[in-house]
């Protein structure tokens, strides 16, 4: 018997109404996903306190790993500064995968918080990490992106 290993998953590719402005981008690959692992769902920025809806966000300047070394914060549309939700987010997301030493993540590409190639600076896609993901690739786990 086979027993699939268990992933994490950006619980609004799961079809989950947590993403800022209170929708889903459910993915087209899930029953894919599910051949192959146990799906867990997370929202980061929900861990982290942000609320659902909740203004959008960008990383200003760089990646997720400017953000958690300290170089870079999160900033939403308004001018607010919510860095530390998206740290306390991506520190929750690495303390879960770790406590159940899970080693595969499916992130929502082009979140503040997700994104495995793409995120947006300034309202310009450019090629960058999210916070959590930075938090997973330092500690060895594996991200893929899924763009919806």
């Amino acid at each position: 018997m086979t027993i699939k290993n268990t992933a994490l998953i950006s619980a609004c590719l799961m079809g989950f109404n947590c993403r800022y402005n209170n929708k889903n981008c459910l993915s087209t690959y899930i029953d894919i996903f599910l051949k192959k692992h146990y799906l867990i769902p997370v929202c980061p920025e929900q861990l982290g306190g942000l609320a659902t809806p909740r203004d959008k966000s960008e990383i200003i300047l760089g990646n997720g790993f400017d953000v958690i070394s300290g170089k870079s914060e999160v900033i939403t549309k308004k001018r607010i500064n919510v860095t530390e939700n998206f740290i306390r987010g991506g520190k929750e997301v690495l303390r879960f995968v770790k406590s159940y030493n899970i080693k595969i993540a499916y992130f929502k590409e082009k979140s503040p918080s997700c994104g495995v190639k793409r995120i947006y600076n300034n309202n310009i896609l450019v090629k960058g990490v999210g916070v959590t993901t930075a938090f997973l690739l330092q500690h060895g786990i594996e991200v893929f992106g899924v763009d919806v």
